[in-house]
């Protein structure tokens, strides 16, 4: 069994993973399993109250999770992803358990171009959380040699690999009009 194929059984059954995607490390699970996610923050020692990006394989896969998405962010969608932004839009609460949220409304939402990181997601079926493979506070890791060794002692499996960027994905807040971009990061977005 290859390493995309035991971490997609790992999340499949509620492990946490790192995994590389184009812009740094990642550490996930699926979003649909509260008590994978409880850890993951656990593990990270991440504050509850903030919240955590959200990767999907498809824009339709995004649109399972959220309020129902304008035309206009459709076509930034379209035309970013799979790519280096992260959207912040209205959530289904239903379907995104409150600390992925932060306890908020909202959630950002990304769709990586990595091929491993999309492999996982669509083998897995469902988005996964997609913060950065890192103690909250700490550096994060662009490398594979970059990443704690703590921290991959707590985890169930790690994806060998490479990311593209090495930067963090530019973070837009479409929630308020103007728009707010509320990272500068890989991708320069007009808004």
């Amino acid at each position: 069994m290859d390493d995309v194929a035991k971490a997609v059984q790992i999340l499949k059954d509620g492990g946490i993973v790192i995994f590389p995607t184009d812009t740094a490390f990642g550490i996930g699970c699926r979003i649909d399993n509260e008590v994978a996610v409880k850890r993951l923050f656990t593990i990270r020692k991440r504050p509850e109250t903030k919240a955590v990006p959200v990767l999907v394989s498809s824009i339709s896969m995004a649109q399972e999770y959220l309020q129902p998405i304008s035309q206009e962010v459709v076509e930034v969608m379209k035309k970013y992803w799979p790519g280096a932004l992260t959207i912040v839009l209205q959530s289904k609460r239903e379907k995104i358990p409150e600390l992925v949220r932060g306890g908020g409304e909202t959630v950002g939402v990304r769709m990586p171009d990595h091929q491993t990181t999309l492999a996982l997601i669509t083998g897995v079926g469902a988005p996964l959380v997609g913060t950065s493979a890192n103690f909250s506070g700490e550096p994060t890791p662009y490398q594979f040699d970059a990443l704690d060794k703590e921290l991959v002692k707590l985890v169930d499996f790690v994806v060998p690999g490479e990311c593209d960027t090495k930067l963090a994905s530019t973070v837009i807040d479409y929630t308020k009009k103007p728009w707010k971009v509320l990272r500068q990061g890989a991708v320069s977005v007009n808004v």
